[in-house]
């Protein structure tokens, strides 16, 4: 693969698997009592804790693992079958449980601060992100494909973050007192 199929495919597969707009809803809900600026740098401080987890685990992720004595293959068909669920709840219109549960949601919305848990963990960088960041980590054939998904995870906070600020930002004016 080379260097732009592996940036795209990196990038896309994250893309799918963070699913910043399928996390608007849940942030608007366990935000609904802020006001614009505290949800903006929840935002922030949200995309910021996701590209620190994902940058982690896509550096040392496989060597955890090789410590844990998990092998590679055995990552690939368990984090095969998170990403299959996350699909098959994608495809239901669903927002999956292996990144949110309805319990999750509840308790973010009574917490004063949602930006670590419950949005950055589990909602964005949860078990299926990564998954995906070490799967594609692995298939890395060089450094400059390691920067690339390094450079790709990075892009995924900035939309991330400016999906979620935006919809904080649009939600008191589209939604008015609701949001």
């Amino acid at each position: 693969m080379n260097l732009t199929e592996y940036a795209l495919f990196s990038f896309g597969s994250l893309f799918l698997i963070v699913d910043p707009i399928a996390a608007v809803p849940a942030f608007l809900a366990m935000t609904a009592r802020d006001t614009v600026a505290q949800r903006v740098r929840m935002a922030q401080v949200a995309c910021l804790v996701t590209i620190g987890i994902l940058t982690v685990f896509a550096l040392t992720g496989q060597c955890l693992f090789r410590a844990l004595g998990v092998s590679l293959p055995a990552l690939q068909a368990a984090g095969g079958l998170v990403l299959l669920l996350v699909a098959l709840d994608m495809l239901r219109a669903q927002r999956s449980a292996v990144q949110e549960t309805a319990e999750e949601t509840a308790a973010g919305a009574r917490k004063e601060d949602i930006a670590i848990t419950p949005l950055a963990i589990p909602m964005m960088a949860g078990p299926g992100a990564i998954s995906a960041v070490i799967l594609l980590e692995s298939q890395a054939a060089d450094w400059s494909q390691r920067g690339v998904l390094l450079g790709c995870i990075v892009a995924i906070g900035i939309v991330s973050y400016v999906t979620l600020a935006l919809a904080g930002r649009g939600a008191s004016h589209w939604l008015g007192p609701i949001a």
